[in-house]
């Protein structure tokens, strides 16, 4: 009996990790609550969650440790000078999830920190969760929102309409 018991546990886990092997978010009651892992892509990890549950637009909040790089948007030449910070705790990161062109357009900025505790923040280029983990809480809109490039000012902005 013990070994029909045993054998029945280890093919419910089994079960459960096959139908679920990169489970990186749970639905919440304020939408989304995403853990990342290290070595993840915190903005492929978004998108591939946006379009897996067809999220129409959103906000989201986020923490903890990443490799990311910071982009200051230059107005003359239109272009994000870019800056890479390696091992920081994230100590805040906002963004919002709209779409263009059929794909989810992600926008976030952040503020983090390294052993220093010298605070370094701006446009977010690209992240990915360094040691530990990283947690995302997702807000998600009834209203698709699109984003589109506007000209005059270089950059991509979310359009209300």
């Amino acid at each position: 009996m013990k070994t029909h018991l045993t054998l029945i546990f280890l093919l419910l886990v089994s079960i459960k990790s096959f139908a679920q092997p990169d489970l990186r978010y749970i639905k919440v009651p304020a939408g989304y609550l995403m853990v990342l892992r290290q070595g993840d892509d915190v903005f492929q990890e978004i998108e591939k969650m946006a379009i897996r549950e067809n999220i129409p637009s959103a906000n989201f909040s986020g923490m903890g440790f990443v490799n990311v790089t910071f982009g200051f948007f230059d107005q003359k030449t239109k272009e994000y000078k870019p800056k890479e910070f390696k091992n920081v705790e994230l100590a805040s990161m906002l963004g919002t999830i709209a779409w263009e062109n059929g794909k989810p357009s992600l926008h976030a900025h952040g503020s983090a920190a390294g052993k220093s505790f010298k605070a370094v923040a701006g446009h977010m280029l690209e992240a990915s969760v360094s040691t530990g983990s990283l947690e995302i809480l997702v807000t998600v809109h009834d209203q698709k929102l699109e984003r589109k490039k506007e000209e005059s000012i270089g950059a991509k902005v979310l359009q209300l309409d």
